[in-house]
């Protein structure tokens, strides 16, 4: 039976100072969600081991790299990051990056691979910021193209909060092509410049959304060919979201993924899902909306 490759670690529910706006509670609840319904089965988890050192400096600049395993950031490093710096949270941050490292190695071979965390686009070459110390989607590209002879890459983004790391660290790499949807008014309010921006007007509502999308991303991928993509699936797009300023419904954040899915799968494109963000004040309403990408995936690869 072939079914999707899940990264699950419980690692990933990392503990925070009572609080925080940062929902790490999902990272429980939604695997528990899929094997409640019978999405998934305990089979399709894997808990990846941390990720060598040389992979991560493929990206990341070393200087960089080796203050942050030391704990030498600076506090304005630190308070850029949003979340208290900890021997545990760069454990945890390593081992997400194997996620979605070896969740693209199981799209390769299964047509799609998933990661429960991971979407960490804010991550800079030489800095974290936004929840993201480490560039999940950038390290997984970089393995693909270094020791997996692929070619050319396509990234889409539909986070809310461009995708500023990724485009930056991709700046100069003509393989991989960064596309980002975004909250044209919202963080990171200093815009870095992908390959393709579409910055989308405060309320956006699933019909302006998704004709949006069904314009851009075919374009993308007649023009472009990728041989693989990564497609970055934030949930804080629905309004319900506390940080997302646009109109979403969960019903057409669902459409959304399943344009992307049904794209790769129609072209025989090898996609490797992060989740990204979503910080709806009912978590119910993150985990629903995350689900349903899970739940999409099962349904078009299998």
């Amino acid at each position: 039976m072939c079914y999707v490759k899940i990264a699950w670690s419980e690692i990933f529910a990392h503990s925070l100072p009572e609080g925080h706006r940062f929902p790490m509670a999902k990272y429980d609840l939604l695997p528990e969600q899929l094997l409640y319904e019978g999405t998934i089965t305990y089979d399709n988890l894997f808990a990846p081991e941390p990720l060598q050192e040389q992979f991560i400096l493929d990206t990341h600049d070393a200087d960089y790299w080796h203050r942050l395993k030391n704990l030498q950031l600076t506090s304005s490093e630190i308070r850029k990051t949003g979340f208290p710096l900890s021997e545990e949270l760069v454990n945890r941050e390593v081992v997400i990056m194997n996620g979605t490292l070896q969740a693209a190695l199981f799209a390769l071979q299964f047509g799609v691979g998933m990661n429960i965390a991971g979407g960490t686009h804010h991550a800079f070459t030489d800095r974290g910021e936004g929840f993201c110390l480490l560039n999940d989607i950038a390290i997984a590209a970089n393995y693909l193209l270094k020791y997996k002879s692929i070619n050319s890459i396509l990234v889409v983004d539909l986070d809310v909060h461009q995708g500023n790391g990724t485009a930056q660290i991709f700046t100069d790499e003509p393989r991989v092509f960064t596309f980002s949807m975004h909250g044209g008014h919202n963080y990171p309010f200093h815009k870095e410049k992908s390959d393709l921006d579409i910055p989308l007007a405060e309320g956006t509502d699933d019909k302006t959304y998704l004709s949006l999308l069904k314009h851009h991303l075919p374009r993308l991928f007649d023009q472009h060919e990728p041989e693989f993509v990564f497609f970055q699936s934030g949930v804080d797009v629905l309004a319900t979201d506390k940080l997302g300023k646009l109109g979403m419904s969960i019903a057409g954040c669902k459409e959304r993924d399943r344009i992307v899915l049904e794209l790769c799968h129609r072209n025989n494109l090898p996609v490797a899902i992060s989740m990204g963000g979503g910080y709806s004040k009912q978590i119910a309403h993150i985990v629903e909306a995350h689900a349903n990408t899970f739940r999409l995936a099962q349904q078009v690869y299998f």
